[in-house]
């Protein structure tokens, strides 16, 4: 077992990750969002550790001290973060795994399980509802729009002007709003925001949410994954997807009629007193609920 962070070369990253757990156990991959880092899984890689799993906690492209290999395209376009999650296994050998994701990361294990279904035992996602990231989705709530208002201002170059100055500041506005009754610390805030110095931080912020809702192209080097999850497949992985009852991002009524969009098990569950951070907010009731969604699908 070890905390120690490690680095994995893959065709456009060295991947920075921190890894617990037993060597021999079922590997979790343990994918963050935005704007958040690795460390946010301490708690639950802790949990998963201790129950026999071999946990996997990489900081994903554009955060931390994760960096692009030479040549590599600086985007982060949903269908680029999809891809690295199935690279990332290859580089460390993982043949099967688990994959818990939030925000961005969940969005990665919808993708890893349309790319990857044969790979991925399990998934859970959090915060972030399937079928609701590309631009030729169905008309969303009024609410739910005004919820990504965030998405819409990364788009203008005010948006770009504020996140290259003063990102420290408005992501942890963010934080407030998107999880309105957790008191967290400065300190608890600082550490991850520390993350967001890497010098490829707001181009792939910027593109991730540019890109998702036609605002810009594509990378060309991730033409076969867009195409692949901006069909909207339906998803055959066990899925668990976790809400934050009261998360000012990711609203829980837009989980409405996605059931439709699985063909294998899916079960949603909103977390009362929580918001968009909610694995950070209710450490032990989403360990707990994680651990038995891995358990039910142990050597699947």
């Amino acid at each position: 077992m070890t905390d120690a962070l490690a680095f994995a070369a893959t065709r456009d990253l060295r991947v920075a990750y921190v890894e617990r757990g037993p060597r021999d156990g079922e590997p979790v991959l343990l994918y963050h969002g935005f704007p958040d880092d690795a460390r946010t899984w301490d708690h639950l890689a802790g949990v998963l550790a201790d129950a026999g799993y071999r946990t996997i906690a990489p900081y994903v492209r554009g955060f931390g001290p994760t960096r692009f290999a030479d040549g590599a395209e600086r985007t982060g376009e949903t269908a680029s973060v999809v891809a690295d999650v199935v690279a990332l296994a290859d580089a460390l050998g993982l043949a099967r795994f688990h994959v818990v994701g939030h925000d961005w990361g969940g969005r990665a294990g919808y993708g890893a399980a349309i790319l990857a279904p044969d790979r991925v035992r399990s998934l859970t996602a959090m915060a972030v509802i399937y079928g609701t990231n590309v631009a030729s989705q169905a008309a969303m709530a009024v609410e739910q729009v005004r919820a990504y208002w965030y998405q819409w201002y990364f788009a203008t170059p005010r948006g770009e002007r504020e996140l290259a100055t003063n990102a420290h500041d408005f992501c942890r506005a963010l934080w407030r709003w998107w999880s309105p009754g957790w008191q967290f610390s400065d300190a608890e805030y600082d550490a991850t925001a520390a993350s967001f110095a890497n010098p490829d931080f707001v181009a792939v912020v910027l593109s991730a949410y540019r890109q998702r809702w036609g605002f810009m192209p594509g990378a060309a080097s991730f033409a076969a994954e867009r195409a692949a999850i901006e069909a909207v497949p339906p998803i055959s992985v066990p899925t668990l997807l976790l809400l934050g009852r009261d998360d000012g991002t990711t609203l829980s009524s837009s989980a409405a009629g996605k059931e439709a969009l699985f063909t294998g098990p899916y079960e949603v569950q909103v977390v009362p007193d929580s918001g968009h951070f909610l694995h950070r907010e209710r450490p032990g009731d989403v360990a707990r609920r994680v651990l038995a969604h891995l358990r039910a699908y142990e050597g699947a």
